[in-house]
């Protein structure tokens, strides 16, 4: 398995698809995102193929390896990237959501996905350049008006980071309910 070895500690790839971009304070993958690799096939499987468990299974792995990062222990509150009312309707489920629970037990933070709303029902964006994936996600999300905020230090969590538009659309997002810092951690980088 292609493990990054990032932290939330050290600078790595992941926090320079954000500089200049969005204040995020730190951000983490935990494996590489490869397109003909294994972890292609596990998400493929996790979020097509009905298989939720993947997401636990990286959640529980990628546990072991946080535990020891101390900069975590801060984390009040973990957050998955929410999917849009249909596509969580057909899927059943969000695939990032078993994955986010996982860490938040781990580090000991409240998980949260009551949050953020997805408000486009976007088509997959696998296929799409930067400037494409920016544009069908910079309207996508919004804050839930029926979610208690005084979020602290949130974890936003996502599955796959490509070009980072989605997470930077759910960070501005996050931003506006005055949040003290956004960590931001994915189960996969595409590097």
């Amino acid at each position: 398995m292609p493990l990054t070895d990032h932290n939330f500690l050290e600078e790595n790839t992941v926090d320079r698809i954000f500089y200049g971009r969005i204040a995020i304070k730190k951000s983490a993958s935990f494996v590489f995102f490869s397109k003909n690799g294994i972890v292609k096939n596990l998400l493929h499987s996790l979020k097509y193929k009905n298989q939720e468990e993947i997401g636990g299974f990286f959640g529980d792995w990628c546990s072991s390896h946080l535990k020891q990062d101390k900069n975590l222990g801060n984390i009040d509150v973990v957050i998955p990237v929410p999917l849009h009312p249909k596509k969580l309707k057909k899927r059943g489920y969000n695939q990032v959501a078993l994955f986010a629970q996982k860490i938040a037990e781990a580090i000991d933070a409240e998980y949260r996905d009551d949050v953020l709303l997805k408000t486009l029902n976007t088509k997959t964006q696998t296929k799409k350049d930067r400037q494409l994936r920016w544009e069908n996600s910079k309207e996508a999300f919004e804050i839930n008006p029926l979610a208690k905020l005084g979020l602290g230090q949130v974890l936003l969590v996502d599955d796959v980071i490509t070009t980072g538009a989605t997470i930077e659309s759910c960070a501005k997002v996050l931003l506006k309910t005055e949040p003290n810092d956004i960590f931001v951690l994915s189960i996969a980088v595409v590097p």
